[in-house]
């Protein structure tokens, strides 16, 4: 199985938050039970209620969640986490957050530049040894802005059996797709090559650092590859565009502290959404990270492309994006499976997250319209 890659470097700049595209084959039944599962636990705006019940198609099962001036405004499940058992999606279900996992792997490399234990501007060979000629150039920046020229096709499947240093020598023996620092090429290996560095510089476990620095003093207890201990029931069971089930997302082969390497600092890290908001909260103050690290999270480093008038760039783990007058920094994820997707409008002080568990069909719905919609119509209402 390989996962998509980031929707910006394709073309697909209007793909955000793309609850429309991303929701098919659900019945009535399950809008039903939607409506049974209603739970004061879980605030519900009625203005993005009905929004979101004019707007998204039936379809199988996810969680919209909207925050404003810090607080959790909206977390809403809707369909099933889990089909066979009518488990109904919640704001606490886990899901798979995929390609969002980038955005705490660059954050832990910042907060180890706060910590003193490295620099954004260090070349690889500081913490890798020697490397081919080609790489020498290659530096933890271009790494966090997808210009490393590392090239994905030389990885392999997410769910491949390859130890942390078995993947290093894939992507240090491979091809470059140009010079460091001189074109975006969107690379998953890039990023495990940053979680490798995460676990070199610090001498812990890359999970245990997330946890540890970042996890922990946000408050997020439900966040990580397998340190959570999840009730197996929790977890959201995905299915394909044809509605059939994979699995849960921690059944897939995965080593004994989650995924191998293909998959480790790039994507599959699990999260509820109401741990997604706890850390939008955190990355709105200075407890994880100071205002210089986010500074630097968050600058638009690499313009990515235009279309319809969305200006798109990519930051260190975050796309930062400018349209309808407003910035909002984002990031997706998605697989053969399941999409979704995490907004936050720094100005406005909004945050948009919702997740779906079965996969979209691109053809089957028309994705650039509808996700636009859907997003700032969120956010719009989030904030009145």
């Amino acid at each position: 199985m390989r996962r998509s890659h980031y929707v910006w470097g394709i073309g697909m700049v209007a793909v955000l938050l793309a609850v429309a595209g991303a929701f098919s084959g659900c019945g009535d039944h399950e809008r039903a039970a939607l409506r049974a599962d209603e739970r004061p636990a879980e605030p519900v705006d009625s203005s993005i209620q009905e929004f979101l019940r004019a707007k998204i198609p039936s379809g199988p099962g996810g969680t919209v969640a909207a925050a404003h001036d810090g607080g959790l405004v909206h977390c809403r499940g809707f369909g099933f986490a889990d089909r066979e058992l009518r488990i109904p999606a919640r704001c606490d279900t886990v899901y798979d957050v995929m390609s969002m996992t980038k955005q705490f792997t660059a954050a832990a490399i910042v907060k180890l530049e706060m910590q003193g234990r490295l620099r954004v501007s260090d070349p690889i060979s500081e913490y890798l040894g020697p490397v081919p000629a080609d790489k020498r150039g290659i530096t933890l920046h271009h790494l966090l802005t997808h210009t490393s020229g590392l090239d994905d096709e030389q990885g392999g499947d997410d769910y491949e059996p390859v130890s942390r240093d078995g993947m290093l020598k894939v992507a240090l023996r491979s091809k470059l797709q140009s010079a460091p620092g001189s074109e975006f090429h969107y690379s998953n290996l890039g990023f495990s090559v940053l979680a490798a560095i995460v676990e070199k510089v610090s001498g812990v476990g890359y999970e245990r650092y997330l946890a540890t620095n970042l996890f922990a003093p946000a408050g997020m207890t439900r966040t990580g590859y397998v340190l959570p201990r999840w009730k197996r029931d929790d977890i959201a069971v995905e299915y394909d565009e044809h509605g059939r089930s994979q699995g849960r997302p921690n059944e897939h082969p995965w080593a004994s502290d989650g995924p191998y390497w293909y998959l480790r600092g790039n994507g599959g890290v699990l999260s509820t959404p109401r741990d997604m908001f706890l850390w939008h909260r955190a990355l709105e103050g200075t407890g994880v990270l100071s205002d210089g690290a986010k500074r630097k999270m968050f600058k638009p480093h690499v313009y990515v492309g235009e279309r319809d008038g969305l200006k798109a760039y990519y930051g260190y783990g975050w796309g930062v994006v400018h349209a309808r007058d407003r910035w909002l920094v984002e990031h997706d994820g998605g697989n053969d499976w399941s999409f979704g997707e995490f907004a936050r409008f720094p100005d406005q002080r909004v945050m948009v997250f919702w997740i779906s568990n079965q996969a979209y069909s691109e053809g089957r719905w028309n994705l650039d319209e509808q996700n636009v919609e859907l997003t700032f119509g969120i956010e719009s209402r989030a904030r009145d």
